[in-house]
Order: structure tokens, then sequence, then C-alpha cells
């Protein structure tokens, strides 16, 4: 977006705005502000490039809190919906986790299953739009091959058409009861059968409790739960590429919830999961799917709690001695492990610059800042201390804004002015604040 002739609804501008100002990623309108990561952005469109092929992936994506994790997620989900791929998303927390002994690993597979989305449905809640659009596909090619919608003919038709799909999941690991439920859900589909209909969703969506209830209501022997929830995430993938589609991303993000974890087998026996999904992907056992973790250098490097303490999964991950340098470390970004490096000073001039325009276009304020404004506001980032390493976009996202909405609302305040005030807070605030990380380091030491 260079100018503001640009047309974007208002309606897009201002979730845009809200989300980045509360440092929130929102789901649309991430186009507008992208800038930089073009190695990382087509490192993972040659994976989808790949899965749309029938092949796998997995990629795990480390940065700080605020560096741009979360948003490169969401922006190569958006490129994927546009790209005729479903994808499914969900945030791990203390209850969602990939393992539990509290159905933690089932409550993931429901938030994905929530989660997931089509071009049509980018919002999420697709999967019976997608079951639905695929029957009705199946009648107008029976319609188009001279079936008429009354006879007996193009019952026949249809039923074989869902037959071969359901046949070909039927040889996988818990294929034989999904193939039964989607067949249940033609069967509801074609009678007009609504409990039908939502019996199967349910299943579907992994809200069985118990095996008796699936069984009388379905006549399936088993459930989704939480020791078998990603053999159903592969089947959803074979799946939706037997429906038309170019296969099933899934984006885990805030994994730092799974280092968290205190209890150690706990946290071993979800790493265990990721394992295996690592091993699946790299095997090419899981057809059409892509599979992106989010989460910070701790959740990965820490010995003690991270990936790296689960010795399969650092030997695996860990950087190839060939990957560093004497003076720096050389970009390899076809790895599994993609590092999250911070903006250089022209990124972060472009963001400022797009940030400043879109704030234009929604509010029609007209406050504009000169380069050499946007320089200095930078400037006062550049000079603190370890901002080499630790200045992250969403800072500079969070805080820009603030800036913009100042000059807005206060006509007689000045940009000079609110960088002056921020420059001499900053300085107090460094002495403070080593102070107290010196006082807190040694606070309880002991000779």
């Amino acid at each position: 977006m260079a100018d503001n002739n640009v047309r974007i609804s208002k309606r897009v501008l201002g979730i845009l705005l809200n989300s980045i100002g509360a440092g929130v990623v929102p789901r649309s309108g991430l186009e507008y502000i992208a800038i930089g990561r073009n190695d990382e952005l087509a490192a993972l469109l040659r994976d989808l490039e790949d899965i749309a092929e029938g092949m796998c992936a997995v990629k795990f994506i480390v940065g700080r809190y605020g560096s741009g994790k979360s948003f490169l997620l969401r922006l190569i989900e958006n490129h994927a919906l546009s790209e005729g791929f479903v994808t499914a998303s969900a945030d791990l927390s203390p209850e969602r986790r990939l393992a539990g002994t509290r159905n933690q690993g089932l409550a993931t597979y429901r938030e994905l299953i929530k989660n997931l989305a089509c071009k049509s449905s980018p919002d999420g809640g697709a999967l019976q739009g997608i079951l639905s659009r695929w029957l009705g596909s199946v009648g107008t090619k029976a319609v188009e091959e001279g079936c008429d919608p009354d006879s007996e003919e193009f019952s026949k038709y249809v039923r074989a058409e869902i037959f071969k799909v359901c046949s070909e999941l039927e040889g996988l690991v818990n294929g034989f009861d999904f193939a039964k439920v989607i067949w249940s859900y033609y069967e509801g589909y074609s009678k007009g059968d609504e409990a039908m209909l939502a019996s199967s969703l349910k299943w579907l969506r992994g809200e069985y409790s118990t095996k008796l209830e699936a069984r009388t209501e379905l006549s399936v022997a088993s459930v989704i739960n939480d020791e078998n929830w990603y053999d159903y995430i592969k089947l959803m993938a074979l799946f939706v590429r037997k429906l038309g589609y170019k296969g099933l991303i899934v984006y885990l993000d805030e994994c730092v919830n799974l280092y968290k974890i205190p209890n150690r087998v706990s946290r071993e026996n979800n790493y265990e999961k990721i394992l295996s999904m690592f091993n699946d992907t790299m095997q090419g056992k899981a057809e059409g799917l892509g599979i992106y973790f989010g989460g910070t250098p701790e959740f990965l490097e820490d010995k003690n709690r991270g990936l790296y303490s689960y010795e399969a999964l650092r030997s695996r991950l860990s950087d190839s001695r060939f990957g560093v340098s004497d003076s720096e470390k050389l970009k390899n970004y076809i790895t599994p492990v993609i590092r999250l490096s911070r903006l250089t000073g022209d990124e972060l001039f472009a963001l400022v610059g797009k940030l400043e325009t879109v704030h234009n276009l929604y509010y029609g304020s007209g406050v504009k800042t000169t380069d050499e404004e946007k320089l200095e506001f930078l400037k006062i980032y550049s000079e603190r201390m370890g901002a080499d390493s630790l200045l992250t976009p969403r800072e500079v996202i969070r805080d820009y804004l603030s800036v913009l909405n100042i000059l807005m609302q206060n006509p007689e305040a000045s940009f000079a002015d609110l960088m002056k005030n921020e420059m001499s807070k900053a300085t107090e605030g460094d002495n403070d604040e080593g102070k107290d990380e010196f006082d807190s380091a040694f606070s309880k030491f002991e000779l």
C-alpha cells in the first residue's frame, strides 16, 4: 500500500488498527502493514507448493515475544486460504496442549476444528460448509453427466462417488470409523435428517465423551480422544484433498506453554507428540498436511525444559555446525527451524510509514510526520541498551500508533515535544531499570 488512493474497507481498517494497537494479530488486513521477512515467506511458500503436490511439511517459527511469529503465521495462513488450502489454527494454553491427563489434547483438536477455515469461510467454522459444498458438487456433477435428480440413476451415481472417497480413507489408522461418519453425514444430507447431520458433525468435532453414546447414535465403535486426535488430523488432511482442496495447514501458536509445563513427565509426553508429528511429516506419512509451530527461543533451545531437553528432538532441530560462521549466522531457511531476526532500520522506517498511511485512511485526521521525525522516533529505540537484540515490531507499532493518536487528539501537541519528553524519561528509566535488574540479580546471593 503506497498511498492514500488505495481503497480499504472501513471495517478492515478498524479491526487492523484496534488489533495491532493492542499487540494482537488481526485476522485480516495484515498485507497492508507487512514489511520484511521476504526470505522467511519465500521458504514457507515453497512448503505450500510441496504440500499441494501431496507432500508434507513441518516448521518451527521461533522468535521473542512481539518479534512477529504470530503475524507471520497469520500472513501465511491467509495466503494458504487464497490458494485453495484448508487451514486450522489454535493457540496452546494450560487447557490446550498436545497431550494431557485432562483431555488437553482433545481440547486442542476441538479448537482446531472450530477454527477450520477455507477460502469461502476464512473466519473459521468451515467444517459443515466444506461437507455440504462437496455433496452439492457431487450432485451437480451427476446432473452434468445426464442424470435426472429424481431418478434412481442419480442416487446411484452420488452414492458411488461418496463411497469412492470413503473407501480410500478406510485403510488408514482410524479411517474406518471416520469414513463411516462421513457416510452417515451423507445419509442425513440426502434424507433431510437433521439429527443424523448433527450427530455426524458432533463426532467430527470431537464432542462425544463416551463410545457408548457414539455407538448408540452413529453405530461407530470409537470416539476422538486425547490419544488419537492427531490421527484424525491426518485423516482430515487426506479427506479435504479428496474433496479438491490442496491440503490442510495446521498452525499451533504459543507453544511456549508446553515449555512452561512444570511436570517433567507431562512435558515430555507433549514433546513425544511433537516428535510423532515431526517424523510423520518428514517421512511423508501425512499426505497434504503442513504443521507450523510458533514459539520462543526458550521453548526450542532450553536444555532443561525446552525441545532441546528431549534428545530425539534436539538431534533433529539443532543447527548444523556449518550454519554458523566465525562472524555471523548464515541464512538457511530450508530447515525445520526458522528463527526470526530483528527487522532492519530500513524495514522499521517503512513499517512506521505504512502505519501512518493506515491511520490516516481510517481516521481521516491528516496527521503527518516528516521522514526526519520518523527517524528521530526510531532513534530513541536504537539508542536503548540491548536494542540490537531486544527491539520488536510489536513495541514499535504500539508506540508509534500511540504517538499518532496523541497528535490527532491534541492539535496543540508537537511531535518534537513528545520525543523530547520520551527521551528524558528513557534516560531516567534506563538508570532505574539497570539498578532494579542489578538488585534483582543479586538479591538471593549469599556468601
